[in-house]
C-alpha cells in the first residue's frame, strides 16, 4: 500500500487529524463561554423575579437578625418583629457570599464588608453598593421570597 499524497509537506491523514481536533476544540471552548466574568454582575448570581418562589418558616428568621438562604443566594431578615426583607446574598463588592447576620448588620466574610438588614445599604467595607432588594412576603407562617 503507498503513502497517501503529502499536502504542503503533510501527508493527508495528517491534515485531516489536525482538523478534526482544532474543530473539536472550538466547539468546547464555545460551550464553555459565558457571557460575564464578573460575578457580581452576573445575570446566574442574581435571583430572578420570574423564577420559583421558596419559602421558609418565619420563626427560622430572628428579630433584629437574618438567615442566608441554603437553596438560593438569598439573605431574609426581621428588623422588627412581624417586618421582613430578602436581598441577594451575593456581596456588591467581589461577588463572595454573605455569611450571614451579626450585630444587626449582614456580614461578606471575604473582605469584611457590611449591610444594613433594614434596607441592604452598605454600611462598612468595600462594597461599592447596597445588596439588590429582593421581593418578599408573609403566606401563613411562612416567609415567601421571590427567588
Amino acid at each position: 500500500m503507498t503513502e497517501p499524497e503529502p499536502v504542503r509537506g503533510l501527508p493527508r491523514r495528517q491534515v485531516l487529524l489536525t482538523g478534526g481536533v482544532v474543530a473539536a476544540a472550538a466547539a468546547v471552548t464555545a460551550a464553555c463561554s459565558t457571557g460575564s466574568s464578573s460575578p457580581a454582575t452576573s445575570s446566574a448570581s442574581q435571583p430572578s423575579a420570574a423564577s420559583a418562589s421558596t419559602s421558609i418558616p418565619a420563626a427560622q428568621v430572628p428579630v433584629g437578625g437574618g438567615v442566608v438562604l441554603q437553596t438560593v443566594p438569598v439573605v431574609v431578615t426581621q428588623p422588627q418583629a412581624g417586618q421582613f426583607k430578602a436581598f441577594s446574598a451575593v456581596c456588591t463588592h467581589q461577588g463572595c457570599t454573605v455569611a450571614g447576620v451579626q450585630d444587626g448588620v449582614i456580614v461578606c466574610p471575604c473582605h469584611g464588608s457590611t449591610f444594613s438588614i433594614t434596607d441592604g445599604s452598605v454600611q462598612g467595607g468595600p462594597a461599592p453598593t447596597a445588596l439588590p432588594s429582593v421581593g418578599v412576603t408573609v403566606s401563613g407562617s411562612n416567609v415567601v421570597v421571590a427567588s
